[in-house]
């Protein structure tokens, strides 16, 4: 326990300095089986330091998954577990570290991208929807940050946020236009217009950087995305 303690300290230090991401290679060198608990610890955290641990998470899987694959699926079933209603936690953070572990590993990726998909699709009253809007927000993001290295894989995502864009939840609705941006084509454009006068602030984590933006700026970075790539292919 001390151990523990003790390296969960050294960790936040590290992730806590104005150059953190110079500490992204000392921290993925160490073990991921003492370093994957302490940064999952991180997420509850919020802000800045939830962003850097979910990066710092999705860095040590992607090598962990490289070095002993089971272990990496053990770690994903582990976060699948945190999602579900009946682990009696709340899963902040989950959904975003499950989405970096994949960036970084496409056997993972593979596995486990219908998952993250499922969050945000309203089926049937047994399906994995998520009630509660602050835990979607963290699956739209997700699949946009996917959806920037594994396009093709992330396709049959393009209902579920096109249907976002109608959260209920400001922020659900911009996170869910920029995860199309790099998915939609022109049926989805009609859907972004109508979200050009929502003001709605949202905290965007992107390039390792958080941005302050809003709805109707996501919906029009968007738009120009796919008519971009519609013009260009």
């Amino acid at each position: 326990m001390a151990r523990f303690r003790a390296l969960k300290t050294e960790l936040r230090s590290m992730l806590e300095q104005p150059d953190w991401e110079a500490s992204l290679p000392q921290i993925v060198s160490m073990p991921a089986t003492q370093t994957i608990g302490p940064l999952m610890s991180f997420f509850l955290f919020g802000g800045e330091m939830k962003w850097r641990a979910v990066t710092a998470f999705g860095l040590v899987m992607g090598q962990l998954a490289k070095e002993d694959i089971e272990q990496a699926r053990i770690v994903m079933r582990r976060l699948l577990w945190h999602m579900n209603e009946e682990s009696g936690n709340i899963g902040w953070g989950i959904a975003e570290a499950m989405a970096e572990a994949m960036f970084n590993n496409a056997t993972l990726a593979n596995e486990y991208h219908r998952m993250l998909h499922s969050y945000i699709l309203e089926t049937t009253d047994d399906d994995n929807y998520l009630d509660h809007p602050p835990l979607r927000r963290g699956v739209y993001w997700g699949l946009g940050r996917m959806a920037m290295k594994f396009p093709e894989l992330m396709l049959p995502s393009v209902r579920a946020l096109s249907w976002g864009l109608q959260d209920e939840d400001g922020v659900g609705r911009g996170l869910a236009a920029w995860a199309l941006g790099f998915l939609g084509s022109e049926a989805n454009i009609p859907a972004l217009k109508c979200l050009l006068e929502d003001t709605c602030p949202v905290e965007l984590f992107d390039d390792r950087k958080t941005h302050c933006t809003c709805v109707a700026q996501l919906a029009q970075d968007a738009i120009k995305q796919i008519e971009y790539r519609c013009n260009n292919t």
